[in-house]
């Protein structure tokens, strides 16, 4: 057991909630970003909203493997910090913002490509046109996007998750009133459609990263100790590569079953779907913020030397994230048809709602699942255990999930039978992570190097 266990103190429930409200309420005002937008451009009709939720996903998928490669800075600092090794601590903030802007030249570089890439697709020549002008403006923002979420883990893994949380209410506060004016034409501004909504949430992505950078800058320990080091960039490397794989190839097997399994069921099938997705990042990210805060302090006792006290960190931190599910599953219960209502709107609403209400129903059924897979997750990535559960996504969405939901939907089966597929794969998932937690290899992990 390393010196600093000696000081280290089991965290009271508070010190759990205290780092997860900013965490939460952070990933919340992400989540109103994009319910907002489908929301705005819902009034243009189901192909407008289809191009701009699916696009929407589509630029998250280009996020998601660099964003997963720089979450693992929440790691190293968590650990370092627990170990108080600041000097050590400086550099992992500087690898992360190296990971952000090699992804905003490759994004860049990508951008050509989107037409030719949608041309492939099944979905109708309208919603193609629509969501390749939403995309080409949206991954202008991926290097902002990726910077952020470095610096704010960097921050969090130091007890202080507030960072974070400002650069998500500037992005929130400036992209609904612009992503009003530049869909619908207000304030002098010209009315863009789709393409208006993705303008809107470059242009405030890159001011939360400047907000972000701005306390990075003022921050005591944000310059670096010397110069930064090969062998902890490779050992970065190693470590968020599989997080971000993680990240990725699960993204992308949902991304496949919404593009080419969904699509097969038609637009409103489609667009119904989006709005019970766009419903349910609501819940998901705030569950998301109770379980990385949860991680943070599991990193902080790996750090210290305490890891006899992660498995009570992890109980609690379940507890927490589950109970705000079935929360979730109880608003979804009482009034589904009234939030369905928020999308339905134009030529084919009462198709929309009626399927999306039924879909609704059966996005009750994975939320406690989904509460422990994501802590469980998370925990594990806390550890630097991030290659088995790469492995584990894998196996379960491309060999298992995605087949099986195609086959479904070839067979003529709905998009209730469909989506069910989505309920199996989460609760599959989510007893591979226990079993493999309770095993225990998280223990044996050497993060960073001591």
């Amino acid at each position: 057991m390393e010196p600093a266990a000696e000081s280290w103190r089991y965290p009271p429930l508070r010190a759990l909630l205290a780092l997860a409200w900013p965490v939460v309420l952070a990933r919340a005002a992400q989540s109103v970003v994009g319910f907002a937008d489908a929301a705005l451009v819902a009034p243009l009709g189901p192909d407008a909203l289809a191009a701009t939720a699916n696009g929407s996903m589509n630029a998250l998928a280009v996020f998601m493997l660099p964003t997963g490669i720089v979450f693992i800075v929440q790691s190293f600092s968590a650990q370092f910090f627990g170990a108080g090794d600041t000097a050590s601590l400086r550099r992992y903030a500087w690898y992360g913002l190296l990971v952000a802007l090699l992804a905003e030249l490759a994004a860049l570089a990508a951008i050509p490509l989107v037409p030719w890439v949608l041309a492939r697709s099944d979905y109708t020549p309208e919603v193609q046109s629509l969501m390749a002008g939403f995309l080409v403006v949206r991954l202008a923002g991926v290097g902002a996007a990726v910077g952020t979420e470095a610096l704010g883990n960097w921050f969090a893994g130091q007890n202080n998750t507030h960072v974070a949380l400002v650069a998500s209410l500037v992005v929130m506060a400036l992209n609904v009133p612009l992503a009003w004016a530049l869909i619908h034409g207000g304030l002098g501004l010209p009315a863009l459609g789709v393409q208006g909504a993705a303008l809107a949430s470059t242009l405030a992505t890159w001011a939360g990263f400047l907000v972000a950078a701005l306390a990075f800058a003022r921050a005591p320990r944000a310059l670096p100790t010397g110069r930064l080091r090969l062998q902890e960039l490779l050992r970065f490397v190693r470590y968020g590569l599989p997080n971000g794989l993680n990240w990725f190839v699960e993204f992308a097997a949902f991304l496949v079953f919404v593009d080419v399994v969904f699509a097969r069921l038609g637009t409103p099938a489609l667009a119904a779907l989006m709005a019970v997705l766009q419903l349910n990042s609501l819940a998901f990210m705030p569950a998301f913020g109770v379980a990385s805060a949860g991680a943070i302090q599991v990193g902080n006792a790996l750090g210290a030397g305490a890891p006899d006290a992660v498995p009570a960190l992890v109980r609690r931190t379940t507890l927490v994230a589950v109970a705000w599910m079935v929360l979730v599953g109880v608003g979804y219960g009482a009034a589904p048809s009234a939030l369905l209502a928020l999308f339905a709107k134009g030529d084919g609403a009462l198709e929309l709602a009626t399927v999306g209400v039924r879909l609704l129903w059966v996005s009750i059924a994975w939320q406690l699942s989904d509460a422990l897979s994501v802590v469980l997750s998370e925990a594990l990535r806390a550890a630097g255990d991030t290659a088995w559960p790469m492995a584990a996504r894998i196996a379960l969405s491309w060999v298992f999930f995605v087949p099986a939901a195609w086959w479904t939907a070839r067979a003529g089966g709905g998009p209730v039978a469909v989506l069910l597929w989505v309920v199996v794969y989460i609760t599959l998932l989510a007893g591979l992570l226990y079993a493999r937690f309770r095993r225990g290899a998280w223990r044996t992990m050497d993060l960073r190097g001591a």
